[in-house]
């Protein structure tokens, strides 16, 4: 089936892949990949899940495809910038160096077309818990691990009564009232940050919630996640910011990750392959 020409953006924001976890949605990344480009492409952090990578190996194909497509496009002229996060933490080591054409940085100031500033960060630096209490995070992190795997077998039944994808364990998150209270002062924290800096707004990951609204005069943006979202922030060649939900574009596409029509145009395919538990490397 052919498909139409890729959307090309000014800028694009994509974070908290985790790759090397059985959560990760590569094949949605990578169909989001094929049919966006853009400009710049930032990788605001979690790229790679070094904290479940440490206790087993998960590194399917599809994963390994995500960052050839990703050096690809930085080999074809798009700015690439990765922004480190908690999980990626240790190539914060090498903040200010390049490898191969992606710049690492800690952070940076993005100037849209409309001149507006924005600090992009990962954003766990304002996360208490990372930065006082990090055993309890990865405490936290089990529990999510947990949440994920529930949130994967209850999707591949929601396939079978010809359903569309949908995030239990993001539903239940939000359920759960000191979660909620969590994200607004995650949120609250950020965009002080961004004023205290003297800039019109941020841009984050960290906390898998997409979001894009003003907080007090600051412009709040947060690309949400490749595990429970499937969404990205992109700029418009003329200044505009808005939240891209792949899972909701393929559901109007109708297709699946291979651009197979699928048998209900409402309907996304059961998680792919590469949510299946892979064996240890020997």
């Amino acid at each position: 089936m052919n498909e139409t020409q890729p959307t090309h953006w000014r800028t694009l924001w994509i974070s908290d892949i985790h790759l090397g976890t059985a959560g990760c949605k590569a094949e949605f990344l990578l169909d989001f990949l094929e049919h966006n480009e853009s400009d710049t492409l930032y990788l605001v952090g979690d790229i790679v899940d070094g904290w479940q990578l440490r206790k087993h190996w998960h590194w399917p194909r599809a994963h390994n495809d995500v960052i050839q497509r990703i050096l690809r496009k930085a080999r074809n002229g798009t700015r690439v910038v990765f922004v480190p996060g908690n999980h990626d933490e240790f190539a914060r080591e090498f903040v200010g160096f390049a490898f191969g054409d992606i710049e690492v940085l800690d952070e940076d100031i993005h100037v849209t077309a409309k001149g507006l500033r924005l600090l992009v960060l990962h954003g766990d630096q304002f996360d208490g818990v990372i930065q006082h209490s990090k055993w309890l995070a990865h405490l936290g992190d089990t529990a999510y691990q947990l949440a994920l795997w529930l949130n994967h077998h209850f999707n591949r039944l929601r396939h079978r009564l010809g359903l569309h994808y949908w995030s239990l364990s993001q539903y239940l998150k939000h359920k759960v009232k000191n979660a909620v209270s969590f994200i607004t002062h995650f949120e609250e924290a950020l965009a002080g940050e961004a004023r205290r800096r003297g800039l019109d707004g941020v841009v984050c990951g960290h906390i898998h919630q997409p979001e894009l609204r003003d907080v007090d005069g600051i412009l709040y943006c947060n690309d949400g996640d490749w595990v429970e979202s499937l969404s990205a922030l992109a700029e418009t060649h003329d200044g505009q910011l808005q939240l891209v939900d792949w899972a909701q574009t393929q559901t109007g596409r109708g297709t699946d990750t291979t651009g197979t029509r699928v048998r209900r145009p409402l309907s996304l395919p059961a998680l792919p392959s590469a949510l299946r538990r892979q064996s240890r490397h020997p």
